[in-house]
């Protein structure tokens, strides 16, 4: 998977996802930007909440069980010193239907101990390189 996201001045940047979507992002004005859009960090909790929504429904259809409304609440605390990573996420998550507890519990831990491929993927190695006017930068990043 592979996308661009480009800059469109102040602090707004923009990109085409592989899926063929467009997302805007922008700071705060007291950062820079004029809020045009999400910030990234809010784009990684939709992202997460997204992901194991998705994996939340996909297991409990094929456990043939009647989910009628999913909702899914979620909160970062983020450390006060840059990078100001995410320290804490918690999940809540509101589920209606005819479904037994143990089964819907069951879902919840497959989707974050299996196959919740975004919160899986936070604790990645990330391997940077970089590029000044065409020309392949040489430090150890």
């Amino acid at each position: 998977m592979k996308t661009t996201v480009k800059w469109g001045g102040k602090m707004a940047f923009s990109g085409i996802t592989p899926s063929g979507h467009e997302i805007h992002m922008d700071a705060a004005a007291e950062a820079g930007g004029e809020n045009t859009g999400p910030r990234p960090t809010e784009l990684l909790l939709h992202a997460v909440a997204g992901c194991t929504a998705i994996d939340i429904v996909s297991i409990l259809k094929k456990m043939r069980l009647n989910l009628t409304a999913l909702s899914i609440d979620i909160e970062g605390s983020r450390a006060e010193e840059h990078p100001k990573r995410f320290t804490d996420i918690h999940i809540h998550y509101s589920l209606e239907g005819d479904l037994p507890e143990e089964k819907a519990a069951r879902a919840i831990k497959l989707s974050k101990d299996t196959y919740c491929s975004v919160s899986n993927s936070l604790n990645a190695e990330i391997k940077i390189s970089y590029e000044i006017n065409g020309k392949m930068g040489s430090q150890g990043i």
